[in-house]
């Protein structure tokens, strides 16, 4: 443990109270669970509003991951400009800070030129940590992180997690031993700032807001109907070429077991690929991982009580809609 002992006490004898200035801006929030048409209204209120969409989905990021993303085409997108698509590549992790870090420096630049932030998205991790202004600690600068990986090569992941028991027992106590990745990530973010990563979390839980958004919800009553969209779109992925593009991407050479690998559509493409399942049945468990996935965005998003909800099978003009709640909340 003496190479421990030295990273640690390095890390306590570095660490400094980080304040950052809190700035408040108006934006809109386009949220909604998957396939119910969040892109086509963000697109239509960017043209209205003179507005630029930043795109808020995990795996819209990547590129190379068109269809199964559902990642707008030219065509879609209207000539309005987007942002957050195709910035990281299948093979690298991509955090939610790299995110807040890259659609903060969006909304400056759209800000700068005059027009009005839309973000548009399911993914609400991404979107929440983006307008709280979640503070994340810095990389590691002086080989932490692989110091981490190796120790845990060579004595196993249980070495690291009695380290961070120590550091961080808050933080160990909610991970379970076999999620590695965010047990090293942990113990990276005390070796840097010398402060566990549950004293981060608290301390940007007391922050105001760094934006104030109109959050706007798609959404339908009758969760059925919902429901054949998400199927619908499934068969239109795989005309579309799904089952090429996941051949592509393994050709490669992109682990199957990288993260970008793991969304719906691809992890279930690669199976049939690989023999293990058929085309139709690969089908059915993208159909069916799409509606399950589309109740845990519901149940992120119904959290929110500042969402205005716009139902889909009531509203004859989602868009008419979102103008009037914009029109309230002065935003034009």
């Amino acid at each position: 443990m003496a190479l421990s002992r030295r990273f640690i006490g390095r890390a306590r004898s570095n660490a400094a109270d980080r304040k950052e200035p809190i700035m408040t801006d108006r934006l809109i929030c386009v949220a909604g669970p998957t396939a119910s048409g969040k892109t086509k209204l963000a697109v239509a209120l960017a043209k209205k509003l003179g507005g630029e969409v930043i795109s808020c989905d995990s795996m819209q990021i990547y590129r190379g991951m068109d269809i199964g993303t559902a990642k707008p085409t030219p065509a879609e997108m209207e000539g309005v400009r987007h942002h957050l698509l195709d910035v990281a590549d299948p093979a690298e992790d991509f955090s939610v800070s790299r995110y807040v870090e890259l659609a903060d420096q969006a909304i400056g630049e759209i800000r700068a030129r005059g027009a009005v932030p839309i973000v548009a998205g399911g993914t609400g991790l991404y979107m929440d940590s983006l307008v709280k202004g979640e503070s994340f600690a810095p990389p590691s600068g002086n080989g932490e992180r692989q110091w981490l990986e190796q120790a845990a090569e060579r004595k196993g992941i249980d070495y690291v997690y009695d380290m961070l028991k120590d550091a961080d027992p808050e933080t160990a106590q909610r991970l379970h031993l076999s999620d590695r990745k965010r047990i090293i990530r942990a113990m990276e973010v005390f070796l840097v700032t010398g402060l566990p990563l549950s004293w981060h979390i608290a301390e940007s839980k007391k922050r105001p807001p760094k934006y104030q958004p109109l959050w706007l919800g798609l959404n339908y009553r009758d969760r059925r109907l919902l429901y054949e969209r998400i199927d619908r779109r499934v068969e239109q992925m795989m005309d579309q070429g799904l089952e090429q593009e996941v051949r592509a991407l393994l050709a490669r050479g992109i682990d199957p077991a990288a993260t970008a690998m793991q969304a719906i559509g691809y992890k279930e493409m690669a199976r049939a690929l690989r023999g293990e399942i058929t085309a139709p049945e690969a089908v059915c468990q993208i159909q069916q991982a799409s509606r399950r996935y589309a109740k845990r965005q519901l149940t992120w998003f119904r959290r929110n009580e500042q969402i205005h909800w716009i139902w889909l099978d009531e509203t004859p003009d989602p868009l008419g809609r979102a103008l009037e709640l914009a029109r309230r909340e002065g935003l034009f």
